[in-house]
């Protein structure tokens, strides 16, 4: 997929976000340990069928990993993850990320996020969350941590008050509860980590990534 880099406006962002989330399905969510790890987890995954990586801040490597894979692995699309505030999300701006992820909002980062021309999908928990972002243009979102804030039916729920918005899921998503997030009409991907077990990474078994990657895009075609 393409991502403008001028002018975007926020429909045009929303747009981006649909784009990105309908061929992707499924959204990784990487935290790097180790440098070396950038590339031969990046080509596991994009083996298996996920080429949208969501690159989290939450290590020492994360820029670095994410300023790799844009010059190392243009095919793929790179974003970054727990984006805190508007220093980190200049900073991932800079490493070149393609789309940024937050945990939760604060009207700063919300208001920095519409001035930049790179799509953000909010992290948000309740109906204030949505609120907060919609008054400035959001309409989509992460439901983050998805089991613990009410899973499906939270989703099923907002989606009365809230008919123009979607979500990405993440926290709890599994392959036992995946198809029924990706049921939802108002859900338009999920976010998740099952496939990248510490271990397998640790030991550098890719292919089990690989493998687990696929069974889980395998999932949902099963259920189309």
């Amino acid at each position: 997929m393409t991502i403008k880099t001028a002018n975007v406006s926020m429909a045009d962002k929303v747009a981006l976000i649909d784009e990105l989330c309908a061929s992707a399905r499924i959204l990784p969510v990487i935290t790097i340990a180790r440098e070396q790890d950038i590339l031969p987890l990046a080509d596991a995954l994009a083996a298996g069928g996920l080429t949208a990586l969501e690159v989290t801040l939450r290590s020492q490597f994360g820029l670095k990993a994410i300023r790799v894979l844009r010059e190392q692995r243009p095919e793929l699309v790179t974003g970054a993850g727990t984006v805190l505030d508007r220093h980190m999300l200049a900073a991932a701006e800079e490493a070149g990320s393609q789309f940024i992820v937050t945990p939760g909002i604060t009207r700063d980062l919300l208001e920095a996020s519409v001035a930049s021309d790179i799509p953000l999908l909010p992290g948000i928990s309740n109906a204030s969350g949505i609120m907060e972002g919609y008054g400035l243009g959001y309409r989509r979102f992460k439901l983050f941590p998805a089991e613990v804030s009410g899973g499906v039916a939270a989703i099923k729920a907002l989606g009365g008050p809230f008919g123009e918005v979607k979500f990405c899921p993440t926290g709890g998503v599994s392959p036992a509860n995946i198809r029924n997030y990706m049921a939802l009409k108002n859900v338009m991907c999920v976010g998740g980590s099952w496939m990248l077990d510490s271990e397998w990474i640790k030991n550098g078994d890719w292919a089990r990534i690989q493998e687990c990657t696929a069974e889980a895009l395998a999932l949902l075609d099963s259920s189309l």
